[in-house]
């Protein structure tokens, strides 16, 4: 059944899709419901779980202020899945040759393509903005290795950590593509940088904040127009990184399936982002930090582990959360935690069935570290209704 806590021991009441919720995560939420510019109420996902700052599946309506950690540094990450015509029966037994086909095709981890991929009709708009905010912030061009090229060579590329590439099956054996990734090493630059100088600005004005990382910049101060600006280009390149991955994926399965064609456009949705939105009779910064949209008929996309289901939505548009849902599954453990508990032969038992890496170097990616996906859409029932279940067959960690 789905579940709603309130909690009221802040400025604002935070109100939780779950029960499942640990004590750090609760206190991360205390301690941004206390900040005198939250407006109405924070609401925390059922794949809520402590981060950096603010908790991971929070999603935060500010008004005249963004704090940048909250946004945090994989800026604009988040989801991008569609519908193949092929089916079940036309995957070979082994599909080892398709994720070797994929991972051939797709950067992943530290590495990048040797020369750009996009076409210049997407690179072009995006240097030029990208050098106006290096004109403006040489700092910030200095804290990457060539950063003036890297972000191009980076563009279709993975990343590491929980990023993914995976080929799935729905509930009718039909073909989906499905990918994670966001603003690579460009946005984690931007996200670091702007945490730096919003901390900076607190010590400036020594304003004292329950936790130093919820350190924020307001309307008509410096920085924030230049903070905005930033953000919003991280977004739209975390948005083209994922265009340009889904384009090698296509082209990588033409090398082993000659004959498909796109049945279901492109869901393309971000999951760490600001954004400019209405509620509660007010216009907010609203930032969703591991959160999708889920604004009534909005299709966004539900990942669960690596073993596990992931979900095709529809946004049924609750005000109490902001019209948000959960981004995924939601951490039950942390990195350290899942290399500790698990071992090489639990990530292979924990991912039967599915072609992808079952080396020590992904187990902190085993399912076990994660929470229950189907209790997790159990809980949010009131904010999303499924319209496709689907089951991975390969995954492509980074």
């Amino acid at each position: 059944m789905p579940v709603q806590i309130t909690m009221k021991k802040a400025r604002v009441p935070v109100k939780i899709y779950t029960n499942n919720v640990d004590s750090s995560a609760l206190d991360q939420l205390q301690q941004v419901a206390q900040l005198p510019f939250i407006h109405q109420h924070v609401a925390a996902m059922p794949d809520v779980h402590a981060g950096i700052g603010a908790t991971v599946g929070s999603v935060i309506p500010t008004k005249g202020a963004i704090i940048p950690a909250a946004v945090g540094v994989d800026i604009g990450c988040g989801m991008n899945a569609l519908r193949l015509s092929l089916r079940a029966e036309d995957l070979p037994d082994n599909l080892k040759k398709v994720r070797l086909a994929i991972e051939a095709a797709i950067p992943v981890g530290f590495e990048h393509h040797t020369r750009p991929t996009a076409k210049k009709s997407t690179l072009t708009p995006l240097e030029r903005d990208l050098f106006q905010i290096f004109d403006k912030h040489p700092g910030l061009s200095k804290m990457q290795k060539r950063s003036h090229e890297t972000w191009a060579l980076q563009l279709g590329t993975l990343g590491g950590g929980n990023h993914f590439i995976e080929v799935c099956l729905d509930e009718n054996q039909d073909v989906w593509l499905m990918l994670h990734s966001g603003s690579r090493g460009i946005g984690n630059v931007i996200g670091r940088y702007f945490i730096n100088l919003a901390k900076k600005e607190m010590e400036r004005h020594h304003i004292h904040l329950p936790n130093k990382d919820l350190a924020y910049l307001q309307e008509g101060a410096q920085y924030f127009n230049d903070y905005v600006e930033a953000v919003h280009w991280g977004q739209a390149y975390a948005m083209e990184n994922r265009r340009e991955m889904m384009r090698l994926l296509l082209q990588a399965l033409q090398t082993q399936f000659p004959h498909f064609a796109i049945t279901k456009e492109a869901i393309n949705c971000h999951h760490n982002y600001v954004s400019v939105e209405e509620h509660f009779g007010a216009q907010v910064y609203l930032t969703r930090k591991g959160a999708i949209s889920a604004q009534q008929g909005e299709l966004g996309i539900i990942p669960g582990s690596m073993g596990a289901k992931s979900y095709i939505v529809r946004g049924l548009g609750n005000p109490e959360s902001f019209c948000s849902c959960s981004h995924g599954a939601g951490r039950v453990m942390s990195r350290s935690a899942a290399k500790r508990q698990f071992n090489q032969d639990d990530l292979s038992q924990q991912t039967q069935g599915v072609e992808c890496r079952k080396d020590t170097g992904v187990i902190d990616e085993i399912p076990g570290a994660y929470k229950d996906i189907e209790q997790v859409m159990d809980n949010q029932r009131d904010l999303v209704e499924i319209v496709h279940t689907l089951k991975q067959v390969v995954c492509v960690k980074g």
